[in-house]
């Protein structure tokens, strides 16, 4: 998933509490699921880095061969330009693009 394309700020923004808990009813429910989220997003991010890196990787013991690598900073700088993965789970969270369950709830219906 190309995370740049995302409509997450990319700096902290002062959210409304009552409002972001509004579909769960439970404040500690909500920051679970964007908890969870965050961590598939940070995973996510941290292979494609590796993935895109694993190219550039010398297994040389030569001290000497060491110089810049141009498109390696690009790529790392990239990654550091990408708003947090807190960030983007909480507007995927907002625009109503996760999907969760709760199965104690599920329980107490059935019965």
């Amino acid at each position: 998933m190309d995370y740049k394309k995302t409509n997450a700020p990319a700096s902290t923004v002062t959210r409304d509490m009552m409002e972001l808990c509004a579909d769960t009813g439970n404040i500690y429910e909500t920051v679970s699921i964007i908890g969870k989220r965050s961590n598939q997003i940070s995973v996510e991010i941290k292979n494609d880095l590796s993935k895109k890196l694993a190219e550039f990787a010398s297994y040389n013991d030569n001290l000497e061969e060491v110089f810049e690598n141009r498109e390696q900073i690009e790529i790392s700088r990239y990654y550091e330009k990408l708003p947090k993965p807190t960030l983007i789970a909480t507007q995927e969270y907002i625009e109503g693009k996760v999907y969760y369950r709760n199965p104690s709830k599920e329980k107490d219906k059935l019965q």
